[in-house]
């Protein structure tokens, strides 16, 4: 989601992944500033070795969800959003099944669609480190109202991410929404 201050924030609630359970947040901030909060050294190196930010900081990450109300409080970070109803694009996108959204392939063929619906969304591309990514939508709702504050200041209203965010090869949707991603990394050879 965007603020009216201009940061732009995207949460990282990871059920599964080969660090476990875990959450972390990337902000832009409207200096161009990026940010990672981790909450554990090594979640913050392969976040960072994929992604590119200005500072990372390791902080306890909570993530507090009950029915369509969001507590998420990351270091500095206070942040209370609550999301609508599913849309005809959530449902749609729910139809994928688990074992298709972990293939390239099918990122490779929702890549343009993607982009000419949603600018500045990828659904595949390099990342740092040489590792490529893929990333398959199985979900989107509306974010409805929002609330951020970032080490004392309040971060404003809810608002587009605009410009788009530039921790690596795409950025979020525009309008602000949680979406449930299956990501899949292919390590450089390093």
């Amino acid at each position: 989601m965007g603020t009216s201050s201009g940061t732009r924030i995207v949460l990282g609630y990871r059920q599964g992944s080969p660090f476990g359970a875990f959450s972390d947040v990337m902000l832009e901030r409207a200096d161009g500033d990026r940010l990672l909060l981790a909450p554990t050294r090594e979640t913050a190196d392969f976040i960072s070795g994929t992604h590119v930010f200005d500072t990372v900081r390791v902080v306890p990450v909570e993530v507090s969800v009950t029915d369509d109300a969001w507590t998420v409080t990351a270091g500095p970070l206070d942040l209370r959003f609550t999301t609508g109803r599913r849309g005809p694009p959530g449902i749609a996108l729910r139809t994928v099944p688990g074992a298709l959204a972990r293939r390239p392939a099918r990122s490779a063929l929702t890549d343009r669609p993607a982009r000419l619906l949603l600018p500045g969304v990828r659904t595949r591309g390099s990342a740092g480190q040489g590792r490529r990514e893929w990333y398959c939508a199985r979900d989107l709702l509306p974010t409805r109202a929002a609330s951020a504050d970032c080490g004392g200041a309040d971060l404003g209203a809810m608002a587009p991410v605009e410009p788009p965010v530039r921790f690596g090869f795409g950025s979020a949707p525009r309008n602000p929404s949680a979406t449930r991603v299956t990501t899949t990394a292919e390590l450089g050879p390093d």
